[in-house]
Formats: structure tokens, sequence, C-alpha cells
């Protein structure tokens, strides 16, 4: 699992990563800060995908899921890797969509999928910072009666959004953190800098 991480961890490096000390990065909750991830290029590449559905298979096999979603469109990569590694695996987990607008027409559902009232699911973010669109997953996920059991994120920036979203009673794993994609990118770079980029 260890190696698994760590070639995981060279494509968001390589594909999803930027570092900007002196040109600081406005992230989504409004903060600045001297580096960004933009997880897409990682979760949609094949590679990435691939090792996204397998370590997070093996993060939640036992945890007697049912269906994995999140906050549309960062999770949703995610949870389609988990879905089609755990059917390989013979542990079929589905994916489901958390809308950020429910519907205006037809059934107005904030859900989209095969996900049914008193599921267990899980929850998916694809980087947590705030913890705020994770959080909007769980209580839309909530809101329509399923059960969540817990949260895996592929990175945690380790700036309190972990903690904000235990405060509803739910546990956070994150599939790496920020300080082992910095210690891994300072290894290979040596002292980060804006011409690295």
């Amino acid at each position: 699992m260890d190696e698994l991480k760590k070639k995981l961890a060279s494509i968001i490096i390589e594909k999803s990563f930027r570092y900007s000390p002196e040109q600081p990065f406005t992230l989504a909750s409004g903060k600045q800060s001297d580096y960004y991830f933009n997880c897409k290029p990682t979760t949609l590449d094949p590679e990435g995908m691939n090792l996204i559905g397998g370590i997070l298979f093996a993060m939640v096999e036992d945890a007697d899921l049912t269906a994995c979603g999140g906050l549309t469109l960062g999770a949703d990569p995610i949870a389609i890797a988990l879905s089609m590694i755990s059917f390989q695996k013979g542990k079929p987990i589905k994916s489901f969509v958390v809308r950020k607008e429910a519907k205006g027409h037809g059934t107005k559902s904030a859900i989209e999928g095969g996900v049914q009232t008193g599921e267990k699911v899980l929850i998916i973010d694809d980087v947590i910072t705030t913890g705020g669109s994770t959080i909007m997953a769980i209580e839309r996920a909530r809101e329509a009666g399923l059960l969540v059991a817990q949260v895996v994120v592929l990175i945690d920036r380790e700036e309190g959004g972990k903690a904000e979203i235990e405060k509803l009673g739910v546990e956070v794993r994150a599939m790496l953190t920020r300080s082992e994609i910095m210690d891994i990118y300072k290894g290979k770079k040596g002292r980060p800098s804006p011409s690295d980029l």
C-alpha cells in the first residue's frame, strides 16, 4: 500500500500540485495559499484513477458500505474509481452524485444514483481545506435518508477541515496529506521554488 500511495503522490505532484510562495493562489474558501491542488488531472487520469480506486477500496473493503459519493465535481471520478475496482474485487460499491443545487424539475433530487433510504454510504471528496463541500455532501446525503458511515478524501490540506467535518460525528480519513505530498515534493526537487513550476 505504501508503494501505491507513493506512486499516487508522484502523479499528484506531476499533474495536480503547484507551489508558488511569491504569487499565492486564491482558494475556493477565499484564503491565500503558497500551494494549490487541482486534483482533476489526477482523478481523471487512467493510472491515477486506478491507483485511487485500489487504495480507497483497501481502506473501506471491510466497512460494509453499499455506496459512495460526494459533491460534484471533485468527488465524481473518485467514486466511479472505487465502484469499478470494488466490482472487480467482487464486493461492489455503487456510486452516487451529490448535486450542488437540487434539480428544479422532475424528481427535484439532490442525489443522483441508485441509492435508497437507509443505505450505509461513504462520502468522498478530492481535497479538504475548510471542509465546507464535504459537510454539504454529508448534510444532503442525510436529508436523503442515507447513513453516512465515514468520509475519505484524496488530500487533506491539514487546515482544520477534518476537525470541522468530524464535529458531525463522522470519521474522516485521507489517502494522502499535504505534509506527505510536500515531503515527497521536496525530496524530488530540493527546496520548492517558483522555477519548479
